[in-house]
């Protein structure tokens, strides 16, 4: 079935919006709890970013929603919308697939869904450009392996370009520091290079503008992982799998041009910030227009 028909149940407007209020917080001393081990390694969002997740995400029928059906390996098969792509059980081979539709300027975002119990080894989530290798012989970081390419291995989270690993992604290390920790012990060293299990949804965020990409796990936004990338040049989003019937799924969610973002658009959020979740619904006892009551609740 085809995701239009059938959307993932954290695909929704709604959600994008608590992703993006959980991210605009982050700026705040106390950062709400959570269970997610990826909760203390979020770092704060530029305005842009917050304001883009908080609006409701574009139709699933966009064509920056699809996979490409001319630049994939011919072990990936892609349904009829050409939104989910299926790895064939071939051995021996590491196959790739990007999106049909790049982008040479804004900031991007998009959802990829991919179960974990799909992945098995060397499972890549990245960024291409054109003309970037999508099949190989043998068990390989794809996605990645030249300069065409910068990738995000899930299993082992390190990130990869031009065929090197750039370390880990995200930087656990940083956390103990943050935490002014004066003494590296045994145990937070174990602790910083232990991979972080990966759920089944990842937001792939691309700063086109500034050369930028990241990763959002959990609602929390892991930082930038690879800088300085090539600007003016189209980029896809792109994956890489060596596992028999993976399946993987791409939507476009939005996006944002260069232009600072509304001035409306960062006074809602800023209103719904300092309600605080236990209190957006009691928006009607705001001395505010209704019509302005509505945008704010629409906006959350």
């Amino acid at each position: 079935m085809c995701p239009e028909t059938n959307l993932h149940p954290t695909s929704t407007g709604k959600d994008s919006a608590n992703t993006a209020v959980w991210l605009y917080s982050r700026a705040d001393d106390s950062p709400p709890s959570s269970s997610s081990g990826f909760t203390p390694l979020a770092v704060p969002t530029c305005a842009r970013l917050t304001v883009t997740l908080s609006s409701s995400p574009v139709a699933p029928g966009d064509g920056r929603s699809q996979w490409s059906s001319v630049h994939h390996s011919p072990h990936f098969l892609l349904s009829a919308c050409k939104q989910e792509v299926t790895r064939s059980p071939v051995e021996r081979s590491s196959d790739g697939v990007r999106a049909e539709m790049g982008v040479k300027s804004g900031l991007h975002v998009w959802e990829v869904l991919w179960k974990p119990e799909h992945r098995g080894s060397h499972a890549v989530l990245g960024i291409s450009r054109q003309n970037c290798p999508l099949q190989a012989s043998g068990y390989n970081v794809l996605v990645g392996r030249d300069s065409h390419s910068w990738g995000w291995e899930l299993k082992t989270n390190q990130l990869w370009h031009a065929g090197l690993s750039h370390g880990l992604y995200p930087e656990k290390k940083k956390c103990h520091e943050d935490l002014r920790s004066q003494s590296s012990t045994s145990s937070d060293t174990k602790m910083a290079q232990t991979p972080l299990p990966i759920p089944e949804r990842v937001l792939l965020v691309l700063d086109a503008d500034a050369g930028t990409l990241g990763f959002i796990v959990d609602g929390s936004f892991l930082g930038v992982g690879f800088e300085d990338l090539p600007r003016g040049v189209e980029l896809f989003p792109a994956v890489s799998s060596v596992r028999g019937g993976a399946s993987i799924r791409l939507r476009y969610l939005n996006g944002a041009t260069r232009d600072p973002p509304a001035l409306m658009a960062l006074s809602g959020l800023s209103i719904c910030h300092h309600l605080g979740q236990q209190r957006l619904n009691q928006m009607h006892k705001l001395p505010l227009p209704t019509r302005l009551q509505h945008y704010l609740l629409s906006s959350q």
